[in-house]
């Protein structure tokens, strides 16, 4: 059995180590190769774009691919539809992972908004010193005339690249996490933070930052993930979907070959 793992994710990793080593698994992992330096999974790895669902097809039946695992984060919403439309036209089998959504606990000051756009538009009305943990790749968001006024601290894994736009007023931070609770503390004391941006990525090696913004009274802007394609199977995490691999025989019934052009 070939498997595919679309995903850089901590759960890609997990999973790709949860089956690498298994009689009668083979293990790919997909990286796109976004982040400089990115943690390498066990087994097979590949680094790349496929070139839209055409490609993504082709690589899946050229590698004869029996299931395919959408492990990527969970805001990469353009894979994920991709994934979908290529497991249907190569008849391969579709497993999602999504790590479940954050919560809010009492005590939050949340302010969901769908968009990095509407993120943008809301700070003025919140705070003028803000720390923005949305990724290098939207920054563009919140360098145009409503945030001139306000000063960002970013945090990325990688920097912002010549042909990205940035906020005027911005301190950059080169960080991956996990985080912990007692640096996020300090980060919002000493850079003097009265407003919080972020994705709702979920899971724990983020969460610290949502703690310590409770505690010092800081609104949180959130923006609410993509949801994931219609008809496809999502699991809450790694373990569920080897599981799901290893033993659901509607997975292992093989009907990947089932397509001709195979």
């Amino acid at each position: 059995m070939h498997v595919l793992i679309l995903g850089g994710t901590t759960e890609g990793r997990r999973l790709a180590g949860l089956l690498d080593g298994t009689p009668s698994v083979r293990v790919t992992s997909s990286l796109a190769g976004r982040v400089a330096g990115p943690r390498l999974p066990p087994g097979e790895v590949r680094v790349g774009g496929f070139g839209g669902v055409a490609g993504l097809v082709d690589w899946l039946r050229a590698h004869r691919v029996d299931v395919l695992i959408d492990a990527t984060h969970p805001f990469a919403g353009t894979i994920s539809f991709h994934a979908a439309e290529a497991a249907a036209t190569a008849h391969v089998p579709l497993l999602a992972v999504r790590r479940p959504g954050w919560v809010p606990a009492p005590g939050d000051d949340w302010h969901p908004v769908d968009s990095l756009d509407e993120a943008a538009a809301l700070l003025p009305r919140l705070g003028e010193r803000v720390f923005l943990t949305t990724g290098r790749l939207g920054l563009g968001a919140f360098a145009g005339p409503a945030g001139a006024d306000l000063w960002y601290l970013v945090r990325s894994v990688d920097p912002p690249g010549p042909d990205v736009p940035v906020p005027a007023r911005m301190r950059l931070l080169l960080e991956r996490g996990p985080f912990t609770l007692d640096g996020e503390r300090e980060l919002l004391r000493r850079h003097r933070v009265d407003v919080l941006v972020t994705k709702d990525s979920g899971g724990a090696a983020t969460a610290p930052k949502l703690t310590a913004a409770r505690e010092a009274g800081v609104p949180v802007v959130i923006v609410r993930r993509p949801p994931v394609p219609d008809g496809v199977r999502v699991v809450a995490g790694p373990e569920e979907a080897a599981e799901a691999v290893l033993r659901d025989p509607s997975l292992r019934s093989g009907s990947g070959h089932t397509d001709p052009t195979r």
